[in-house]
């Protein structure tokens, strides 16, 4: 079963079960998700309540290629001392459910991963987005946030396999424009 929804010019979100046909088009996205999810069978969820001003929602994951799993020793830390208002989460890898503090999604993500970094010796290298869908949204602190910083976690993360050091990014990021 394949649920796919998108976001019309004149804002409305239209969304379509692709097995049974079923579409619907509505002002809010959560409306049409609900009545996709029921059409569909499953239970709905309904979002959480909005963070306070200031806050940010976001989950940090360490992806490894190599499945380690929750569980992993390396994760006994953050799982005991989590920052504060992270909670760990088991993703089928070790996760990070986190509301925290900042200007900005990415000032937040950057001091959450700077803690647990500083903490734990973990880089935290995900925000756990399957498919990043890079173009989804303007919203900064939103959906769009996300998906700017997963893409850069994942990068950092993938250079760094590579061999890539930071000089060799920073040098990226000055040609590519970035001020």
């Amino acid at each position: 079963m394949s649920l796919h929804f998108h976001r019309n010019p004149d804002g409305t979100t239209t969304g379509r079960n692709e097995a049974t046909g079923f579409t619907v088009t509505h002002a809010e996205e959560e409306e049409v998700k609900r009545q996709l999810y029921e059409d569909a069978g499953w239970a709905y969820t309904p979002p959480p309540p909005p963070v306070p001003p200031g806050f940010h929602r976001f989950a940090l994951v360490h992806d490894e290629f190599e499945h380690t799993g929750f569980g992993d020793e390396r994760y006994a830390g953050p799982r005991a001392r989590p920052p504060e208002g992270c909670v760990p989460v088991d993703r089928g890898c070790f996760a990070l459910k986190c509301e925290r503090p900042g200007r900005t999604l990415l000032d937040a993500v950057a001091g959450t991963v700077a803690e647990v970094r500083r903490e734990h010796g973990l880089v935290m290298n995900s925000l756990g987005v399957e498919k990043p869908d890079e173009w989804y949204g303007v919203d900064r602190n939103g959906h769009a946030g996300v998906i700017a910083a997963h893409l850069m976690l994942t990068a950092i993360h993938r250079a760094r396999v590579l061999g890539y050091g930071r000089k060799d990014l920073v040098r990226l990021l000055d040609a590519a424009g970035l001020e």
